[in-house]
């Protein structure tokens, strides 16, 4: 596997973990993009418990480019919306009437066993912009703030 693979499954592995810290977030009225910006990434299939063993992650494919994904209880839809470099992922609560969206990032280690999360941080992404170009917008120029992103978790993959 070659350097730009391997970075780049780092980066999906932050996504993946963002989506857990964001599953209790949801409050995005707009995904970062209205379709994916990637396929599905075989990796990130199957089961995954957090660090501390409490929280349940799994990631299954809906098709060759949106995941569904079941955490702790609940339901939801992510796709890859890959922004300013960053593989940003717009996963949406399935099981609320609003269907709204969170944002995250995730990171892979090397060998695919452990996945981190970020999800990106409302005071830095206003919950009140409800379009997408102006969300794309935001990312892009802060793309490099330290301040974008919540608290990280981790997960371990199981066997």
């Amino acid at each position: 596997m070659n350097s730009a693979n391997v970075a780049w499954l780092r980066l999906v592995g932050v996504t993946i973990g963002i989506c857990s810290l964001a599953f209790s977030a949801c409050q995005y009225e707009v995904p970062i993009t209205s379709a994916p910006t990637r396929k599905v990434q075989e990796q990130l299939l199957g089961n995954w418990k957090s660090s501390d063993g409490k929280e349940e992650l799994k990631v299954r494919s809906l098709d060759d480019n949106v995941y569904i994904v079941y955490y702790d209880g609940d339901l939801f839809r992510a796709y890859h919306s890959d922004v300013a470099e960053t593989p940003f992922v717009s996963v949406q609560d399935l099981n609320s009437r609003d269907r709204k969206f969170a944002y995250v990032v995730w990171k892979l280690s090397d060998d695919g066993k452990d996945l981190r999360m970020r999800s990106v941080n409302d005071k830095v992404i206003p919950k009140e912009i409800r379009d997408s170009t102006a969300i794309a917008a935001l990312l892009t120029k802060n793309a490099r703030n330290p301040e974008l992103f919540g608290e990280e978790i981790e997960f371990k993959k199981e066997k």
